[in-house]
């Protein structure tokens, strides 16, 4: 057991480093990785050539029907942590077949993803008006989000230098996606005149009670702003805003992306501003425009409803 341990340490040192994946990522893969090793010893398993299909199901069947059942989406990702443990300890010579390949991930429901409309969009933005910093700030970042289709994590992680243009003008920003990918999106004239109010009006004032840092969005006490404090201001903007929804640290990514695809956008464009490795990740988008087409037809055709004469 010794020496798997010592290929895990190794494992998620090379995902760390070689692959780039975040420390929140890491700690994930180490989690259910810890799990499985544990079902691997209590089975009597003391080095890799003990890891075989049979384990892996076995500790599938355990993540489903144990003390404390895990739902089907937490064993998939159980699983898909597994496979590329295994896969490494192939591709390293360690084994000699994988023992995940062939094992199925369960079946999960079909999750489209939630997008407000324009309206609900505005009433969120409209909800942080206000010349205090925090809400010049709030404001700042609700826009860049809405404009930009960055993820919360790429939106907290931005520098003052990543904002860029000519002549002091926001033009684009330089986001940095999964594994440290960049890409660069352009920022609308709402977003730009929040970001101009928010580093003119908010963040030197916001800057003034920490240390110097070259963060763009900052907290109250002027160190960067943290992933989870940005959610909570999504979620309190949405509070006041009264949307009768349930917002995500998502929603106005998802929302980006709707109204664009929405707006004739092409899906390939979507994917390249959304920094989406494959263009299939962003083809969901297209079923929930479809939906909400459908939707609209059905209501106001007068020969789409049952029964019309």
């Amino acid at each position: 057991m010794a020496e798997l341990r010592r290929e895990l340490e190794r494992y998620l040192r090379h995902v760390a480093i070689e692959r780039g994946r975040s420390t929140h990522t890491v700690a994930a893969y180490r989690r259910d990785l810890t799990a499985f090793l544990a079902t691997a010893e209590r089975a009597g398993v003391t080095g890799p050539a003990g890891l075989t299909s049979e384990l892996v199901q076995e500790h599938a069947r355990s993540l489903r029907s144990g003390e404390r059942p895990q739902a089907a989406s937490s064993v998939a990702r159980a699983l898909s942590s597994i496979r590329g443990f295994t896969r490494f300890l192939l591709e390293e010579g360690v084994l000699e077949s994988d023992p995940a390949a062939e094992v199925a991930a369960p079946k999960l429901p079909s999750r489209l993803p939630k997008a407000l409309t324009i309206e609900q969009v505005q009433a969120l933005l409209d909800a942080t008006e206000g010349d205090e910093p925090a809400r010049l700030r709030d404001r700042a970042l609700l826009e860049l989000l809405y404009a930009t289709g960055a993820r919360v994590s790429e939106a907290v992680a931005l520098n003052v230098d990543d904002l860029l243009g000519e002549d002091g003008t926001v033009d684009v920003v330089r986001l940095f996606g999964k594994g440290g990918k960049q890409r660069i999106v352009p920022v609308g004239s709402y977003a730009r005149a929040a970001l101009d109010a928010y580093l003119v009006r908010g963040r030197p004032l916001l800057s003034a009670r920490g240390r110097a840092t070259p963060a763009l969005f900052l907290g109250v006490r002027g160190a960067r702003l943290s992933r989870q404090n940005a959610w909570l201001i999504i979620r309190a903007a949405g509070e006041r805003a009264h949307l009768g929804v349930e917002l995500s640290p998502h929603s106005m990514r998802h929302s980006f992306a709707t109204h664009l695809l929405q707006g004739g956008a092409d899906v390939r464009v979507v994917q390249e501003l959304l920094g989406h490795a494959s263009v299939a990740t962003t083809q969901i988008y297209t079923r929930v425009t479809a939906d909400a087409l459908r939707d609209v037809y059905v209501t106001a055709h007068p020969r789409a409803r049952a029964g019309s004469a």
